[in-house]
């Protein structure tokens, strides 16, 4: 294998603004491409309507900037007619979430072997500031002058809930963090979600606040890593715990709590019952969960349907249009 580095995938001069998220983003796929080592040849970027959409224009790879919401139909199509690609949509939340809702939860029930990014700033940007479906209830936007009176989407819950059987969550400016998932999301034989938190710096800054420094993430986030104990903290004195049907935050050290009683994180547990737990954390009564919450092996409909094809092919009397013609009555004019 031929080893790459992060200039072997950049192109051009990215358009978005000084502090994006994007541009955080951005660096670490390239960084992240360059350590899974397949040539740029052999990768798509695939992305719909957005801010985030511009991404595949930076990317010294095959790319498509598709129509909004339609980065996944065209990206099943990609990969299931050139299976040799790796094949890695880029959407936003109002991308992926809204106008592409339909297409995010059918790739994700279908276990297309697709890397799935969804840069989540919680807004509309390209269009100037209107709320998106992650938004928080009573969010104060151009489109929600009073506040928004919807509930958000958790974008975990929704790729959860149609049988998606990867998922991953990580911060635009923890670069090594975002390495990672990316890595272990190429790993994935099937859908691989991976939400990337970041902030808009125009008409959302600040949304992520809580875990977008280093040091706010020694404080409000858990990295999870499966076979390892769930525990947090600056000083790693916190941990999680399961109380009924529900996690709790407890102190090592306090009560006889020791580490041996610390949930053990199962990425590759197939009941998601908790992994979908950690997801849904949130502050400040919990932390946040970084890294691969859940990675489960499943069939791939790409694999399948060449499968398919090639058995049903194998039984045929017929494999072109011209023996296809002869298997029915024929006559001879003369």
């Amino acid at each position: 294998m031929n080893e790459y580095t992060a200039k072997d995938y950049k192109k051009g001069q990215p358009r978005w603004c000084p502090g994006c998220g994007d541009h955080f983003f951005l660096a670490s796929l390239h960084k992240a491409m360059a350590e899974i080592g397949v040539a740029p040849h052999d990768i798509a970027v695939i992305s719909g309507i957005g801010c985030s959409s511009r991404l595949p224009h930076y990317m010294n790879t095959y790319g498509m900037n598709t129509i909004h919401g339609r980065a996944a139909a065209i990206a099943t199509g990609c990969k299931v007619t050139n299976p040799q690609l790796a094949v890695w949509q880029v959407s936003g939340d109002g991308d992926g979430m809204a106008i592409g809702g339909n297409h995010f939860i059918h790739a994700n029930r279908r276990n297309i072997d697709l890397n799935m990014i969804l840069l989540n700033n919680r807004i509309y940007g390209l269009t100037k500031g209107q709320y998106s479906p992650t938004s928080p209830r009573g969010f104060v936007s151009k489109s929600s002058p009073y506040g928004t009176v919807e509930d958000p989407f958790h974008p975990a819950e929704l790729c959860f809930g149609a049988r998606g059987h990867f998922f991953a969550r990580a911060v635009a400016t923890d670069a090594p963090g975002t390495v990672e998932v990316l890595k272990a999301a190429y790993r994935h034989k099937g859908a691989s979600v991976c939400e990337i938190m970041q902030n808009c710096v125009i008409f959302n800054n600040g949304t992520h606040d809580s875990i977008y420094s280093k040091e706010g993430r020694a404080k409000n986030a858990i990295y999870v890593e499966h076979g390892k104990p769930l525990i947090f903290g600056e000083n790693r004195e916190y941990g999680l715990i399961q109380e009924g049907f529900g996690l709790k935050v407890v102190k090592i050290g306090e009560n006889g709590i020791t580490e041996n009683d610390i949930l053990v994180h199962d990425a590759h547990c197939e009941d998601n019952t908790l992994q979908l737990k950690l997801a849904l954390m949130e502050g400040p009564d919990f932390p946040i969960a970084l890294g691969v919450i859940r990675d489960v092996e499943a069939p791939t409909y790409d694999e399948a349907l060449h499968a398919q094809i090639e058995e049903v092919s194998a039984k045929k009397k017929y494999h072109n249009f011209e023996e296809l013609l002869m298997t029915n009555d024929t006559w001879e004019v003369k």
